[in-house]
Formats: C-alpha cells, sequence, structure tokens
C-alpha cells in the first residue's frame, strides 16, 4: 500500500515538473518559436541569433553607452549560394542600407507634410526623391563601420513553405556611425532634394517639410 501511494506522489511531481506555462517561457523565446519559418538553420557563426540584427537602435540602447554620440545599424542578406560571398555582400551593402533608410525617410516626411505631399511636388522632384535620391546619398555615408557580423546556414525547404529546396548563406552586420557625420549626410540629402525642386515656391514647401530632419531621424531611429 505504501509503495502505491509513493508512485502516485512521485508521479505527480514529475508531471507538475514537466509541465510549464506560457508564462515561464520569455517572451522573446516563445515569439520566435510561434513563427513559421520555411527554412532549418543547420549552423551558425554563434549558438543564439543575436538581437541587433532585428532592432539594432534599441538593442544599442541596452548594451552601449554612447547611443548619443552613435547611431548603430543592422543589415541582414538574402541567402547566398556562398557564406564569404553573403558577408562580403554585407559588408560592401552598408552604404547603400543606411542610404535607403535616410532616403525613406525623406520621402515619408516629404508625404505626411501638409505642404509637402507628393500630390503637390512636381512630377521630376518626386521621382528624384524615390528613384535616385538614395543612390546619390550613398556618396554622402562616411565614418560607417562593420563592428559585428553573424551567419547562418540554412536549409530551405518546400514542405515548409519555401519555393524550392536548397542551402543558403545569410549574414548580417551590426553598423556604427558617428550621430554628427550621420547628420551631416542627411542635410547633404535634403540640399540635393531642395536643389532639385524647380520653382522658389516649391523649394520653400520641401525646406518646411524637411526642417530639422537630422534630429528627427536620430530622435525616430530612423523609422
Amino acid at each position: 500500500m505504501k509503495i502505491w501511494i509513493f508512485i502516485i506522489i512521485l508521479s505527480t511531481l514529475l508531471i507538475g515538473c514537466s509541465s510549464t506555462s506560457k508564462e515561464d517561457v520569455p517572451k522573446d523565446q516563445d515569439n520566435s518559436e510561434s513563427i513559421k519559418k520555411d527554412y532549418d538553420v543547420i549552423d551558425a557563426s554563434s549558438n543564439l541569433r543575436p538581437g541587433w540584427i532585428e532592432d539594432a537602435s534599441v538593442w544599442a540602447q541596452d548594451k552601449y553607452k554612447d547611443t548619443e554620440k552613435f547611431r548603430y545599424f543592422s543589415f541582414e542578406t538574402a541567402p547566398k549560394n556562398d557564406r564569404e560571398i553573403a558577408c562580403s555582400l554585407a559588408k560592401t551593402n552598408l552604404r547603400v542600407d543606411i542610404a535607403s533608410e535616410i532616403s525613406t525617410f525623406i520621402d515619408k516626411n516629404l508625404g505626411a507634410s501638409k505642404e509637402g505631399n507628393a500630390s503637390s511636388m512636381d512630377e521630376k522632384l518626386k521621382e528624384f526623391v524615390e528613384e535616385t535620391l538614395t543612390e546619390k546619398v550613398q556618396s554622402f555615408i562616411n565614418g560607417a563601420s562593420v563592428i559585428k557580423t553573424y551567419w547562418e546556414k540554412r536549409r530551405y525547404q518546400t514542405k515548409k513553405g519555401a519555393p524550392k529546396d536548397f542551402v543558403g548563406f545569410t549574414c548580417a552586420t551590426l553598423i556604427k556611425m558617428d550621430t554628427a557625420l550621420l547628420k551631416e549626410a542627411i542635410n547633404k540629402a535634403i540640399s540635393a532634394v531642395v536643389e532639385k525642386a524647380e520653382t522658389t515656391s516649391e523649394k520653400e514647401k520641401v525646406k518646411k517639410a524637411l526642417d530639422n530632419l537630422d534630429e528627427k531621424f536620430i530622435k525616430a531611429g530612423g523609422q
């Protein structure tokens, strides 16, 4: 009789220890498991995927004390056939990525401005902002440097939703840029947009729409 009582108590304890409520699981871990991916990570440069890949600015706030002096960006490549190629692209494309973020921010602020919305911009200016500005801003980016790199080897599978079965490498970089140089690049980009406006009236509208944009960019984290 005592043996049966002991078995029942032991079984109850084991069931209680093995069952973990959702509240016991860290939020970031729970969220990552709920997202269905079309690949399996079969190798990586570290055991854990770095948090800076998803949001470099927010991540840096917790990790570094220099976020007022420097702005942090992250960039991750699409899957490539070779790991070295993926990481080389991640490093060389840092100017493109930062320039694209600046251009998008400018475009969004022009569109959100009452006097600078897309409908009031002349066609040449609109085309310049949407199609040419990113390329031009790249030449304004100075002092950006890669401080961290992370790569993954992934096996994509059609049964998980991938368009085809293949193995590819992705590479992500964490980029650090001096805030003063970033503001300088933004203001040069603004000048390029103002210069492209054809009329004095249009130039004034653009200036007003993009007033103090460098500070807004830093404060908003580029979002």
